[in-house]
């Protein structure tokens, strides 16, 4: 669920520019509670190289044992336009470090920096993570930025894993980006089948910022959606990420007379467009992407939210052991219950210990090498692929907020 943010000239809506200030920072510790259950599913070892651990290492994936912590960049919008997402990813991604510190064999330093929702910010982090010896990189947390980083990265040779980047195009940047966060082309269709099925959707209005890549991609895939199901676009209508006032573009949507909204947008969009929708009279269901999915829409739309429907990699109500396990460690730790960004920094991190592991290395091409071989890795969101394109590969759930909660749709 990546989720895009600005543009490489400035900073998106509500974020700072140009701003300084140090960056979040922290090494893991072995104080979290419960277990990280990421299995290694291949074995053999590895000596590590100078560009992870200087010592050699021992033991096959089961048993890996590394002499030194595995540095590891962590980077996320901490502040600015994308911290309400941002903040959940560092709980998520220091609870696993936390836990799998706390396994033994094999340690990691986590450096967390904050991207501040700029991507020379971005840029400037991944450049110095690189300059450091990180053995990989989790990050950034929009799509904008990654689009950005990434491919220094990828000349440089460091594996990077996004956790929340769902634009298209990531992953063809290189063969060392790669993803566990699901696609919009992956979610959408399933969203709006979904809701045809539900709402028997005859006729839409569609909304989407035409200033960020994340939008834009999840305008691509819910055009290609909903003439897949056979569903009219009565319009189309864009605006800008940093748009608050979208009471005009409503209206005109309203006077289509559609059977439902949908709206591809960041979170500081998607909140005013829900809140002014209702007060406009609009009643029917809105559609949402991923950027409709954290815990500021109920919170900050509050009942106008109730009916929103949105596609997603996660829901709390899965059965999943894992998942449950996951949300009473987090809730313990940080005193409120996990969001879908926090599940998937949280399973990004297992990933990248499942790889670690595998390789008995710290090397970043050994890691790198695992990485493109994590198949059916048990986590959070279900057994997780990562598939040829390097991107991640698990079920998808269709939600609706029912009573200020996101609930499955059925």
């Amino acid at each position: 669920m990546a989720i895009a943010g600005c543009s490489s000239s400035g900073g998106a809506a509500s974020s700072p520019s140009g701003t300084s200030g140090s960056a979040a920072s922290g090494s893991a510790s072995a104080s979290g509670s419960g277990s990280a259950s990421a299995s290694a599913s291949g074995s053999g070892s590895a000596s590590a190289s100078a560009s992870g651990s200087g010592s050699a290492a021992s033991g096959s994936a089961a048993s890996c044992t590394l002499p030194d912590p595995v540095k590891v960049g962590v980077v996320f919008t901490l502040t600015g336009g994308g911290a309400q997402y941002g903040a959940t990813q560092k709980n998520g991604v220091q609870l696993a470090a936390d836990q799998l510190n706390a396994k033994g064999g094999v340690k990691y330093d986590l450096n967390i920096q904050d991207s501040q929702t700029d991507n020379k910010q971005a840029i400037s982090i991944f450049e110095s993570m690189i300059d450091a010896g990180d053995s990989v990189i989790i990050g950034p947390t929009l799509s904008d930025a990654a689009k950005q980083t990434d491919p220094i990265a990828q000349q440089a040779k460091v594996p990077v894993l996004g956790v929340s980047n769902t634009a298209a195009g990531i992953t063809s940047i290189g063969d060392y980006i790669f993803r566990d966060s699901l696609t919009e082309s992956a979610v959408i269709p399933q969203t709006i089948k979904a809701a045809k099925a539900k709402y028997n959707l005859k006729k839409v209005v569609v909304m989407y910022a035409n200033d960020d890549a994340f939008s834009e991609g999840g305008y691509d895939a819910f055009k290609q959606a909903l003439s897949d199901q056979g569903i009219t676009t009565a319009k189309t209508l864009t605006f800008s990420k940093n748009d608050t006032d979208f009471r005009s573009l409503l209206t005109e949507a309203k006077g289509e007379n559609p059977d439902a909204l949908v709206v591809s947008s960041l979170i500081d969009a998607a909140v005013p467009i829900v809140t002014q929708a209702r007060q406009l009279g609009m009643k029917m269901p809105i559609i949402g992407g991923n950027g409709f999915n954290s815990p500021a829409l109920m919170k900050d739309a509050g009942s106008a939210a109730n009916g929103v429907v949105v596609g997603a990699a996660w829901n709390s109500a899965s059965d999943n052991p894992l998942s449950q396990q996951f949300i009473k460690d987090y809730t313990a730790k940080y005193g409120s219950a996990p969001d879908q960004f926090a599940t998937q920094a949280y399973t990004g991190m297992l990933v990248v210990d499942n790889a670690v592991r595998s390789a008995c290395s710290a090397d970043r091409d050994a890691i790198k090498d695992a990485l493109g071989k994590t198949k059916d890795l048990p986590t959070p969101l279900g057994n997780l692929t990562l598939d040829s394109n390097r991107d991640a590969v698990h079920d998808a759930v269709v939600q609706i907020v029912q009573d200020g909660k996101f609930a499955v749709l059925k």
